[in-house]
């Protein structure tokens, strides 16, 4: 069984362009060798040349011209049927940042790995926060650009249960090969048992929640070591060198110092560090929100 509804189209159109391309690779090649050894100068010792041949000419416009349009009615049949939703899709929202991916259900789910209901159409609204990014799930066939400020969809219908792995296929950064995730296939009733569930919270910082869910631990870690952005290893009250205006400075990271930081991350950047990677998230955060992440940080020794 296929994973997807588009598997059997898009293999089949890979399938005849691979095998008319092989088919013409293996012929040219043996046409070539057999004319080194045909018209090799020991048995040609003056050369002659043939002008022209109608026949040969019109054959070789004519069947080439034929397997291009046959190509391209094949991948254009396999393709349209992708940017036709029908009626009945389920609308999931899918969202690319650096360096992870997200989703939201009708409900206001939201999680890392995306979940949906086998033989039942899905369509996936697909947003960007910062760069471009490209959704692809390679056992479904499907691949759309993820475009910041764009309106761009996918859809697909999967056949088949199981977990499938989800991959950025357009560079997008330092860290783009670690933009992975899946896609389970599950039960329709199965999956509106998950839908209604959530996650258990209760022993974790409301802090740790909201970074979790806004990706902070794709740039940053908790353990000390250097990824894109500072560690929180010890932030609160560390002593550093931001870029200002092109000017260092001295600053204490202190708790109005980490609550700019995060709403202008681009206003002073730590000296050794890119500036122009993290969106500002004064408006995706709000303040009690802002502060709760602090709180956080202060726990991280």
């Amino acid at each position: 069984m296929n994973a997807s509804n588009f598997v059997e189209g898009v293999d089949f159109t890979l399938y005849l362009i691979l095998g008319i391309s092989i088919f013409f690779l293996v012929g040219i090649t043996v046409v070539m060798v057999y004319f080194l050894f045909r018209y090799r100068k020991k048995k040609n010792p003056v050369a002659t040349n043939i002008s022209h041949n109608n026949t040969l000419e019109v054959v070789w416009t004519v069947i080439p011209t034929i397997l291009v349009l046959i190509m391209f009615w094949y991948g254009w049949t396999g393709y349209t049927p992708m940017r036709n939703v029908p009626d009945d899709a389920m609308e999931i929202n899918a969202t690319g940042q650096m360096w992870k991916w997200s989703f939201e259900y009708p409900d206001g789910k939201i999680t890392d790995s995306l979940v949906v209901p086998v033989n039942k159409p899905v369509k996936l609204n697909l947003f960007s926060k910062d760069v471009l990014h490209s959704l692809y799930i390679p056992a479904f066939r499907i691949k759309e650009d993820v475009v910041p400020g764009g309106d761009n969809w996918m859809w697909f219908t999967a056949q088949k249960e199981g977990t499938f792995d989800i991959l950025c296929a357009e560079y997008c950064g330092q860290l783009h090969s670690y933009m992975l995730t899946t896609i389970t296939v599950m039960e329709e009733g199965e999956y509106n048992t998950w839908l209604k569930s959530k996650p258990d919270t209760s022993n974790e910082h409301p802090g740790l929640t909201l970074m979790k869910q806004n990706a902070c631990f794709s740039c940053h870690t908790r353990d000390g070591t250097r990824l894109v952005g500072p560690s929180f290893k010890g932030l609160f009250g560390r002593q550093e060198t931001v870029i200002v205006n092109g000017e260092e400075k001295n600053i204490t990271a202190d708790r109005d110092y980490i609550m700019e930081s995060i709403k202008n991350p681009n206003a002073s950047v730590v000296k050794s560090y890119q500036s122009g990677l993290m969106i500002q998230y004064g408006n995706v955060l709000n303040d009690e929100q802002i502060n709760s992440i602090i709180d956080y940080l202060e726990t991280i020794k």
